[in-house]
């Protein structure tokens, strides 16, 4: 009865085993790998955004991470660097999209707007104007208002990570800067 309990024991560790090693072949096969450094044509970048900027904080933190990359923003310093990335605009927008029969408030939809662009300190423009534009929906309810707005923070974060991501991935594809 021992041997019997054991040899189970074995075939499910066994399963288990080969389970895992099958899942991790087929995403290996599939072409997935994790998200690594990003490698830049430049070394130095002038951004003259705002110290209180939560997108410019970030985006900071995550460009200079690595260590090849040197930010620089103060005026003095433009010339010096390789590129210059500006953040035309950064806004937060909460819009009304539902209401119930009565007109309270169901559905919010809040919006993040980055404007940005990327050039040489002579002016050769590297990346246009670009908009990134992100959007999440949320319920509401007027009896759970600090749940609501706990939630609300995080989606703004999340959002503001999507769009870092995904100018970093546009920095990146920036291949020549002559």
């Amino acid at each position: 009865m021992q041997r019997r309990a054991a040899l189970q024991q074995m075939l499910r560790r066994s399963a288990g085993i080969a389970l895992g090693l099958a899942a991790a072949s087929g995403l290996t096969a599939c072409g997935f790998a994790l998200r690594g450094q990003q490698n830049f044509a430049f070394r130095t970048l002038y951004s003259p955004v705002a110290e209180s900027s939560p997108v410019g904080t970030e985006l900071r933190r995550q460009i200079t991470s690595g260590g090849e990359v040197q930010w620089f923003n103060e005026a003095a310093q433009r010339p010096r660097a390789d590129v210059v990335l500006d953040i035309l605009s950064e806004q937060r927008e909460k819009v009304v999209v539902g209401v119930n029969a009565s007109g309270q408030v169901r559905e919010f939809q809040l919006r993040l707007r980055i404007s940005f662009r990327l050039s040489t300190p002579q002016g050769r423009v590297l990346i246009p104007n670009s908009e990134l534009l992100l959007q999440r929906d949320i319920s509401f309810n007027e009896s759970a208002v600090l749940g609501k707005e706990a939630e609300e923070a995080l989606l703004y974060r999340e959002m503001q990570s999507d769009a870092i991501q995904q100018i970093l991935r546009r920095l990146a594809a920036v291949r020549s800067l002559s």
